[in-house]
């Protein structure tokens, strides 16, 4: 028997899976070259993983581990956590995706490169590019004597009423604040009435502007909610003012935050010298624009884009300014005559990263903070109605989210994580608790291969593959485990949000890997479905591939959460139609708190379910299925109060859930019997918990 299936070590692994959450980019920075959605914690993975190949007792966590000859398959890799921390325990990885880009991003993750190569082409890169780039990011801060760095460019997004009227949609006048604004109350606010910057309280709600004496409550801007109200005060409905055009909104420039002589953050009101920049971004853009690799691709309708579309964005290139597509496109275009492939797709993947914190989408976090709140802040592709324009290169040390800041703080960290690829360790010191950094494997060195030909012979190999994971070109019978963390039963399709790095990318590279050279990012067989029935039959149908290729005795373990029965049962039916028992379910640190609509936001649940699964065997004998629920949920409840963490009633939920199933999975359920059964379970263990899904019932 594997050590997961007799139990997970929850309560110490909770502990450093805290701590890797509060900066996962640099606690796993190889798996954070590029964005990638709801990325699991790497302290779960390695334990999951350290768990389904193990025999009998579980090793220490930091122990030295070596399961050479197994192989670990992902059929759901994302962005590689299950590969990395499975090939970190000397094991042979196979990751498999729908998706083009995470197919990319794993395959540079996961590829070594020489460290001297990469910072001699970034230099050549900096010395052919970097000066053109940054001369379109300067400004003239008063009383200078020459041009200086201009950091961020605050825009507004304009709406034009009946009369012609253009009204900026801000809801407040204050734009730029501390992250801790009641110790550091000093604000940035603009004026309506002279469009001046001046400094004043963030809470202010009666303010005199200093450059032209008008008064105005700063709190209240023309914008509030879904309507905005123009001078005279008339209001409209700001969604009827855009619909109606065929193009984006209009943008103001009103502030820009740049260095001045003596190198400090200074914020400015824009003049004739940040416009003409503009202009003349514009006339090289024009110039040069059929020389560049710029999106070609529309946006397709879907849940995700929905509210972009309405905003009339309808090209990903919308997406981006005149200046913004001209600096990209210089830049791409650079990086695509690198010779070395290999380091060339390391910096198309970096590229690639960089688009997340540079468009329209992009806002402004605050000071005291890293500047730049990126653009999937939102699962949604939500238009910013304040948006903030990074500089694509960036000034060292001053600026984040640009391509030399995350060169350093991404990439090279990434690379130099495959030689010491470490583990946290937390130290108690008393009443105080403190963590550090401790090399617990041999350096990563797999060779990436794209087919079973060459995955057979190599001694620590890694097949990426892009595909349909319910038909992989893999034996039968050749996988040691399987450990994913597959799709939820949702809204979120990632392949709606993915389009808007794979427009660029496969005008990059896809005249070289098929996998790039499709119309867009999406796939017919893509599981993500907000149709119960569609999303379990697509589901049991990978989960039936996994079946096929694990050897006898091996197990298929995977995280999940859901909010609703319906999420569960789900999950449930795909397992058992796939020929799976569930034998064990074990509570464990999910990636952050998570909350679906209504009255789950009070309730957010901050577990996921490990779910342990074996190929049907003889079940074990349950007299009583309710009572076996019971006493699992009661015992993971008194453990997690031995060690004082509190539980919502989301948390309590999905571990009665996981417990139900997997009961109900030994006791080879049907569907109603199941259903049923989970519902009686929950009331059993909490009559606070709702029959439909966890919210207490009022």
């Amino acid at each position: 028997m594997r050590a997961i299936e007799r139990d997970f070590p929850f309560e110490a692994i909770d502990l450093i899976a805290e701590v890797e959450s509060y900066r996962k980019e640099i606690n796993r920075p190889i798996y954070h070259i590029h964005k990638w959605w709801a990325k699991r914690l790497g302290t779960v993975f390695r334990s999951i993983v350290s768990g389904a190949l193990t025999e009998n007792e579980w090793k220490g966590f930091h122990e030295f581990q070596s399961h050479s000859g197994k192989i670990v398959l992902d059929p759901f890799m994302g962005s590689g956590t299950t590969l990395g921390e499975a090939a970190k325990l000397g094991a042979k990885v196979i990751g498999c995706d729908v998706n083009p880009v995470s197919t990319f991003l794993v395959t540079q993750a996961l590829t070594r490169i020489n460290l001297n190569s990469l910072q001699a082409e970034y230099k050549a890169i900096e010395c052919d590019v970097k000066d053109e780039i940054l001369s379109y990011y300067t400004t003239m801060v008063p009383g200078a004597s020459k041009p200086t760095p201009a950091l961020y460019y605050f825009w507004v997004k304009v709406a034009t009423t009946p009369d012609g009227e253009e009204v900026p949609l801000f809801s407040s006048y204050v734009f730029s604040k501390n992250a801790y604004p009641k110790k550091k109350p000093d604000s940035q606010i603009w004026c309506p009435s002279c469009e001046s910057v001046f400094v004043g309280k963030y809470n202010a709600t009666e303010i005199e502007c200093p450059f032209c004496s008008h008064y105005f409550n700063p709190q209240n801007g023309p914008a509030n909610g879904a309507k905005v109200v123009n001078k005279i005060g008339n209001v409209y409905k700001i969604k009827d003012l855009i619909s109606g055009a065929k193009h984006p909104p209009k943008h103001k420039l009103y502030a820009v935050m740049a260095l001045n002589e003596m190198g400090e953050k200074v914020y400015i009101k824009p003049t004739k010298y940040d416009r003409d920049i503009l202009v003349d971004a514009k006339k090289r853009l024009d110039s040069v624009e059929s020389e560049l690799p710029l999106p070609t691709m529309h946006v397709r309708p879907g849940y995700n884009t929905g509210q972009a579309l309405g905003y009339n964005y309808n090209y990903w290139r919308d997406f981006f300014n005149d200046r913004q597509l001209l600096c990209l496109g210089l830049l791409l275009k650079r990086i695509l005559k690198v010779q070395d492939k290999a380091i060339r797709d390391h910096f198309v993947c970096l590229f690639s990263g960089t688009l997340e914190f540079n468009n329209l989408f992009c806002s402004f976090k605050g000071e005291g903070t890293g500047a730049v709140r990126h653009m999937f802040s939102n699962h949604i592709l939500k238009p910013e109605r304040t948006p903030l324009e990074n500089s694509v290169w960036g000034i060292p040390g001053k600026s984040s989210g640009t391509f030399s800041s995350l060169f350093r703080s991404r990439l090279i960290k990434a690379k130099t994580y495959l030689d010491e690829p470490f583990e946290i360790q937390i130290e108690n010191n008393g009443s105080r608790r403190s963590s550090k950094k401790v090399v617990c494997s041999e350096p990563l060195s797999v060779k990436v291969t794209h087919t079973w030909e060459d995955f057979s012979v190599a001694s620590q190999g890694a097949l990426i593959l892009n595909g349909d994971s319910s038909s992989l070109p893999v034996p039968d019978a050749s996988v040691d485990a399987v450990v994913t963390d597959p799709p939820y039963f949702d809204f979120v399709h990632y392949s709606e949000l993915s389009d808007f790095f794979y427009a660029w990318l496969s005008n990059a590279l896809g005249s070289e890997y098929a996998y790039l050279n499709r119309k867009d990012s999406s796939h017919e067989n893509e599981v993500q479905d907000r149709d119960n029935e569609s999303f379990t039959r697509k589901i049991s149908s990978i989960f039936k591939e996994c079946n096929r290729v694990l050897k006898d005795g091996g197990l298929l373990c995977f995280s999940y959460h859901h909010s609703t029965i319906d999420g569960w049962m789900a999950i449930y039916n795909s397992v058992t139609m796939a020929g799976f028992d569930i034998v064990a379910a074990h509570p464990v640190k999910a990636e952050m708190s998570v909350a679906s609509p209504k009255s789950a936001a009070k309730q957010p649940i901050n577990l996921d379910a490990i779910l342990v699964c074996k190929k049907e065997q003889k079940a074990p004998e349950i007299s009583n299925p309710e009572v076996e629920v019971l006493m699992r949920y009661d015992f993971y409840l008194s453990r997690f109060e031995a060690i004082d963490r509190k539980l919502s009633e989301g948390d309590k939920f999905v571990i009665a859930c996981s417990q139900a199933i997997s009961v109900a999975s030994m006791k080879r359920m049907d569907r109603e019997t199941a259903n049923s059964f989970i519902r009686t379970s929950l009331q059993i263990c909490s009559n606070k918990v709702h029959s439909d899904n966890y919210s207490p019932v009022k």
